[in-house]
């Protein structure tokens, strides 16, 4: 009797040839793909759809993207996330070193820092910070300097320190994380050749923890800079605060929230390739291959050439 040329699913073995030479290869189907791919489809397609059919003056908008008002907002809001960040990255790398002391006040100073500013809202911290003038009426440094608190504390002063002491917090289980990341054998081969604890901090750990703090610190930058907006309840005229003041005036209001988000997106694309290429930085020695630059990407892309790192 004649053998049938497939059993299930499997072809008959050829004399001279192992069997799993033979076996059928079929390409596996991903229905779930195709479906989910669909599904965004519809929904970007709808999407669209409403914008296009909404009464929405896209001459208004290009006419706006360049309005002083709205650029004096965008260097407000960008001047701001610099000096909250700088404050908070200055405040986390101390505060995690004083939270790795072995002595119990410094750690403990260290915690309730980090405890509190975590534990309340950043709206709240603003409007306290604008308020301090109601406990500390005056600041003064014995026999130099005396002033009123409320003249110090300008709504730019208050909406840093609020959002930079804020952003410490934060900042500083990054960096707790980065620095015990790095193998305790590091620290203790500083220590065998003479470093000091800050010196074998500076030299040896943190440049192996930047690799860990950089992906988490950018996303906290991106993060600050849409967070500043909350700086209009203490009355800093950022660049949202700026569009609410105009299309409080000609009823624009779609035109001039677009403009808003455009220059969001142009700030956070800009700080998104600046952490790529830190990233790229703090990543050289790594066994990881360091990924490829964007231009790198697009230039192999264009001319159908492997990519080159």
């Amino acid at each position: 009797m004649t053998e049938p040329a497939l059993t299930a699913g499997r072809a008959r073995p050829s004399p001279g040839r192992a069997p799993d030479q033979d076996l059928l290869t079929r390409t596996r189907r991903h229905p779930g793909r195709w479906v989910g791919a669909a599904v965004v489809a519809l929904v970007a397609v709808f999407f669209v759809h409403a914008f296009a059919g909404a009464q929405i003056d896209w001459g208004v908008v290009r006419h706006y993207l360049g309005a002083t008002e709205l650029m004096t907002g965008l260097v407000t809001t960008l001047l701001l996330t610099l000096v909250s960040m700088v404050l908070g990255i200055a405040l986390g790398l101390l505060v995690a070193v004083m939270r790795l002391s072995k002595n119990p006040v410094t750690s403990g100073v260290a915690w309730f820092y980090v405890w509190v500013f975590r534990g309340t809202p950043v709206y709240l911290q603003l409007l306290l910070w604008f308020n301090l003038a109601l406990i500390f009426p005056l600041v003064s440094v014995p026999g130099v300097y005396t002033a009123r608190t409320v003249d110090l504390m300008t709504p730019f002063v208050a909406a840093a320190l609020g959002l930079g002491i804020n952003q410490g917090a934060y900042t500083s289980e990054v960096v707790r994380a980065g620095i015990l990341s790095v193998d305790e054998g590091q620290l203790e081969a500083a220590y065998t050749i003479g470093m000091s604890t800050a010196k074998a901090m500076r030299r040896v750990v943190l440049p192996q923890a930047m690799k860990v703090i950089i992906p988490p610190i950018g996303n906290e930058t991106i993060g600050m800079l849409k967070t500043t907006s909350l700086a209009s309840a203490v009355g800093v005229t950022e660049i949202l605060l700026q569009a609410q003041h105009l299309y409080f005036v000609n009823n624009r209001i779609m035109e001039l929230l677009i403009v808003c988000a455009v220059w969001y997106l142009l700030a956070v694309s800009v700080l998104s390739i600046a952490q790529f290429y830190l990233e790229r930085y703090f990543a050289r020695g790594s066994a990881r291959p360091v990924p490829p630059s964007p231009l790198r990407r697009l230039l192999a892309a264009t001319r159908g050439k492997p990519v080159l790192r």
